[in-house]
């Protein structure tokens, strides 16, 4: 009996995987059970040249108005919502993988950056493009030591 209640369990979340229903339960204050949606984690890269730090993030089907780019000395954050522009539910769909709903993202930076001349951009292949200067560290200077 437990055997079957296990299989039937894990048939429903696979169910509910295959068919696009991204819930999850979780319990209340009062011990009801809850459903929540997730929100989707934001794949990056990032990297450096001599002068900036660079964060790219694939966006394709988001609209701009619909991203949030925060960029502060020692983190940043990318939210955003990917809205589903097909209506189709449950039985029509053979697979549905694609993420639709909110989306968020939130790093720490390796290196001190100056937030306040950050740029983001989005081009036509859905990339958005994070380009922040690096700060300068200390320069060293050698002194030439006069004799008075």
């Amino acid at each position: 009996m437990l055997k079957s209640e296990i299989e039937k369990f894990f048939s429903d979340a696979d169910d509910d995987f295959l068919s696009g229903k991204n819930t999850e339960l979780l319990a209340s204050d009062d011990n009801d059970l809850m459903e929540e949606e997730f929100e989707g984690q934001l794949s990056i890269d990032m990297y450096q040249t001599d002068d900036d730090l660079i964060i790219k993030a694939p966006v394709a089907g988001v609209d701009p108005a619909d991203l949030e780019v925060s960029v502060m000395e020692d983190s940043f954050s990318i939210k955003g919502k990917r809205q589903d522009e097909h209506k189709e539910k449950g039985d029509n769909y053979f697979v549905h993988e694609c993420y639709w709903g909110t989306f968020s993202r939130k790093e720490s930076l390796p290196v001190p950056v100056l937030a306040e001349k950050a740029e983001a951009s989005l081009n036509k292949k859905g990339v958005l493009t994070i380009r922040v200067p690096k700060a300068s560290k200390g320069k060293s200077k050698t002194l030439k030591i006069k004799a008075e």
